[in-house]
């Protein structure tokens, strides 16, 4: 897995209890990530963390600077991890995460983060697109309920939703068989 980057995406305080855009279960997704940070850096594989910063002054979240904008406590990089700052969806667009990776001879990105449904979802997509094998940690993801005409979409629905829409191009699997496998 040494070529296996591990990108943490979007693990912003915003998404937590206190937050302005509160997801459902983000601590128990933050613990997954947690525990696969932990494996990563005991192994000095690649470690990427993506940090979204709002551009749109009337976003209600992740305005530049603020407490929510900030890395969750976490999953917080330490000074020899790599951190990419995003504006979009796809972590991608206008940076140099593709760049990034190609310079540690990357070839497989193991996805985790919030939002399931917007941010994952997006950067994988635009990773499959650039060559790269995409593996999700599911359980180390979060999102949201989302309304939808009259009703509103259920947040487990809305992220088994989105996961089944990449899982053609993914290997979508669990923080759990990702560790079982690093101890074969």
């Amino acid at each position: 897995m040494s070529h296996t980057a591990l990108i943490i995406i979007d693990v912003q305080n915003d998404y937590f209890e206190g937050g302005n855009m509160v997801l459902h279960q983000p601590d128990f997704a933050a613990q997954q990530a947690k525990a696969l940070l932990s494996t990563w850096r005991k192994k000095h594989w690649p470690i990427i963390h993506i940090q979204h910063e709002a551009t749109n002054p009337d976003m209600p979240f992740m305005q530049p600077g603020t407490e929510g904008q900030r890395i969750h406590s976490s999953v917080l990089p330490q000074e020899n991890e790599i951190v990419i700052t995003k504006h979009y969806p796809n972590a991608y667009w206008e940076t140099t995460l593709h760049e990034t990776l190609q310079s540690l001879d990357i070839k497989e990105l193991l996805l985790c983060g919030m939002m399931a449904h917007m941010c994952v979802s997006a950067t994988a997509r635009a990773g499959m697109e650039r060559g790269y094998s995409i593996m999700i940690a599911q359980d180390a993801c979060a999102t949201t309920a989302l309304p939808y005409g009259d009703k509103t979409i259920d947040a487990s629905t809305v992220h088994e939703t989105a996961l089944a829409e990449v899982a053609y191009f993914s290997d979508i699997t669990t923080v759990d068989k990702i560790l079982t496998a690093q101890t074969r």
